[in-house]
């Protein structure tokens, strides 16, 4: 049985956490920054759980992840 490629743009951008779930970063916090409130771009610092939608999806890009 040959080896799954891992998708190498999915695996720069997502983590794994110890329970298996996806972490990703947010967007639209690069520029036009001005306009968007503090507590806005606060919140777009943390990173976040990857939605359960999603998931399956994604493992299946992430086979050694």
């Amino acid at each position: 049985m040959p080896k799954i490629k891992t998708h190498k743009g999915i695996a720069k951008r997502v983590k794994t956490t110890a329970s298996g779930k996806i972490k990703r970063h947010k967007g639209f916090h690069s520029h036009i920054l001005t306009k968007k409130s503090g507590k806005r771009k606060r919140k777009l610092r943390k990173a976040t759980l990857l939605d359960k939608t999603y998931q399956k999806r994604y493992k299946k890009l992430l086979p050694y992840k």
